[in-house]
C-alpha cells in the first residue's frame, strides 16, 4: 500500500518484493545448507572409535560408491572373535554390516551401506 496516496501496489514494485523476498529465502536456505555440508565434513573426519583388542582393522568407504563402508580384520590374538562394522550415516539411521567370526590369524570384512537418501557415510566403527 502507497503511504501517500492510500492505494494498492500494482505492478513491477511489486513484484520486486516478491522477488526480493524470494533471495531472502534463498539466501537463508544457501546459508543453512552450507552450515550443514560443514557439520557433515567435520564429523567425517572425526576419529574412529577404538578397534577391540586383538583385532587389527583397516576401515573406509567404497572406491565408488560414498554409502558404503568396510571394516577388514585380521585376528592377531589368541582367541576366536566377532566384529562387525557399524556406520554413522548422517540423516539416515545408522547401519551395522554383517557379524564375521574370526580365529587366530585369520582376515575377514563386514561391510554395511547407509540409506541414499542421507549425507553418507560420517564415521565408521569397528564394534566387538
Amino acid at each position: 500500500m502507497n503511504r501517500f496516496t492510500g492505494t494498492r501496489s500494482k505492478g513491477a514494485a511489486a513484484a520486486g518484493r516478491r522477488s526480493r523476498a524470494a533471495l531472502r529465502a534463498l539466501a537463508a536456505a544457501a546459508t543453512g545448507a552450507a552450515l550443514a555440508v560443514s557439520v557433515t565434513s567435520a564429523t567425517a573426519t572425526a576419529a574412529p572409535a577404538a578397534i577391540p583388542p586383538g583385532l587389527s582393522c583397516h576401515t573406509g568407504k567404497h572406491a565408488v560408491d560414498d554409502y558404503t563402508g568396510f571394516a577388514l580384520c585380521r585376528n592377531n590374538g589368541s582367541r576366536t572373535q566377532t566384529f562387525w562394522v557399524h556406520l554413522v550415516c548422517g540423516w539416515s539411521p545408522d547401519v551395522d554390516g554383517n557379524r564375521v567370526t574370526l580365529r587366530p590369524g585369520e582376515s575377514g570384512q563386514s561391510t554395511a551401506h547407509c540409506g541414499s537418501l542421507g549425507t553418507g557415510i560420517g564415521e565408521i566403527h569397528v564394534r566387538p
